[in-house]
């Protein structure tokens, strides 16, 4: 009975320090799934907002949480321009295109600490300053990738400088490895952020020059391994995939979704013929892994593969094959990353149209549009069996999980958000193009 209860309070303690961190961009196992949260069920402008802060520079990336901090990444240079929203950027790229290459200049790629408690700035570090390699969207920023955190180093990847850097926590620099700066495809630049685990740091740099994935030593940024990729641009992040049969990395670039080993880079499968880019990172449960892609109005193929798969796992369009239970076309997400959990995988086309699938067979159960809901481009998340989706107008939505749609409230912040939040115990903190949020319920005095 001793052992027992040391083993339940051992298990206790590490969900408590979990709720209150987020070490990476989806949070703790990168699946965008949660427990233990007691947030608020409404919040505006004026309610529940435990602070705001204007943060310097632009940036979409995700904020990361430990020790009572948060993290965020951001790229500051001189007349830079707020980035735009879905419509507005994709109407104005031509222009943007000749007017961007003008505005290139050394820019200030920027870690910046903030405390959790009340938002104060507790200290900004400047990691390096150049001239980025390449122009990017006009929706997009030089500081999308998200940073990670062990719990006493935060990491920092900034793409079109080319450099992934470790400070402690009170922002004195580490390591700083320069892994170089690539051409990104069609001039949106980049977005696939750090992932962490197995002991190791995981970078995907896919490209339209040289694309790869390295895994690095937390502790001393040195490779522990690397390898070359045969695929061009893509922007999703990759996912360390803790399944039924063991741990896998998974990596999803232009045309192919590959597993490999975390320790040591070896090839367990491929998936390819699947067409197009991926924007956003699969969503996985303990048996399978769940991943599609999309293009601006046009929703692209989704499919899965169980725990087990090993070698070459044949794709043909909207077909069922060995390993893949099911497929499906004109189906597949857009920016935003899904989230399955209870049976169910939930995918957002990114144009405030939601779906459900059962994940065992992978049919449709619902597709229905959000009620005034703009583009969606954060994250989906599930928070104690609710699901949440920030549209880029400030309008979370939250809808009641399970196979019938029922949208349960509506809460609303004005400002432009792309950037998935960080969810904690109690606190939500959500980023925007203006302002950094605390949404928290008010304790009782």
């Amino acid at each position: 009975m001793k052992y027992l209860a040391l083993n339940l309070l051992a298990i206790t303690l590490s969900a408590s320090l979990s709720a209150q961190s987020w070490p990476q961009f989806r949070g703790p196992n990168g699946s965008g799934v949660l427990t233990q949260r007691t947030l608020p069920s409404t919040w505006s402008n004026t309610e529940n907002i435990a602070w705001k802060t204007p943060l310097p520079g632009s940036g979409w990336s995700s904020p990361v949480i430990t020790g009572g901090y948060i993290f965020v990444t951001a790229a500051e240079f001189p007349k830079q321009p707020r980035p735009s929203g879905f419509r507005r950027g994709v109407s104005s790229m031509r222009s943007y295109r000749s007017d961007s290459k003008k505005l290139m200049t050394d820019t200030d790629f920027k870690l910046h600490c903030l405390s959790l408690s009340n938002g104060e700035l507790v200290w900004s570090r400047t990691i390096t300053t150049k001239t980025p390699a390449f122009t990017i969207h006009p929706s997009n920023t030089y500081a999308t990738a998200s940073p990670a955190t062990d719990g006493t180093r935060i990491f920092s990847y900034f793409a079109a400088a080319g450099i992934v850097a470790a400070t402690n926590l009170e922002g004195e620099e580490q390591w700083q490895l320069d892994l170089g700066a690539f051409e990104a495809g069609n001039g949106f630049g980049a977005g696939s952020s750090l992932a962490l685990g197995e002991d190791l740091l995981y970078l995907q740099c896919d490209n339209d020059e040289q694309s790869f994935v390295v895994a690095i030593e937390p502790a001393t940024g040195k490779k522990a391994w690397k390898l070359d990729r045969s695929t061009r641009t893509s922007w999703s992040t990759p996912v360390l995939w803790k399944n039924s049969v063991g741990t896998e990395l998974i990596l999803c670039g232009a045309d192919t979704v590959a597993s490999h080993d975390p320790t040591t880079g070896k090839e367990l499968w491929k998936l390819s013929g699947f067409g197009g880019s991926f924007s956003s990172s699969p969503a996985f449960d303990r048996d399978q892994i769940y991943f599609g892609n999309s293009g601006p109005g046009s929703a692209g193929p989704l499919t899965t593969v169980e725990a087990g798969a090993k070698g070459q796992v044949p794709y043909q369009k909207g077909q069922a094959s060995k390993f893949s239970p099911w497929a499906r076309t004109g189906s597949g997400p857009g920016l935003s990353s899904p989230v399955a959990h209870d049976g169910f995988l939930y995918i957002s086309a990114g144009t405030g149209i939601l779906s459900c699938y059962d994940t065992k067979t992978g049919d449709r159960l619902y597709k229905e549009r959000l009620p005034n809901a703009g583009s969606i481009a954060a994250s989906l998340w599930i928070a104690n069996d609710e699901l949440y989706a920030l549209d880029e107008l400030g309008a979370t939505h939250i809808i009641k999980t399970g196979p019938e749609f029922e949208v349960l409230r509506r809460n609303q912040i004005d400002d432009l958000f792309w950037s998935t939040p960080a969810v904690l115990e109690d606190s939500l903190i959500l980023r925007g193009a203006d302002n950094l949020y605390c949404i928290r319920t008010p304790k009782s005095s």
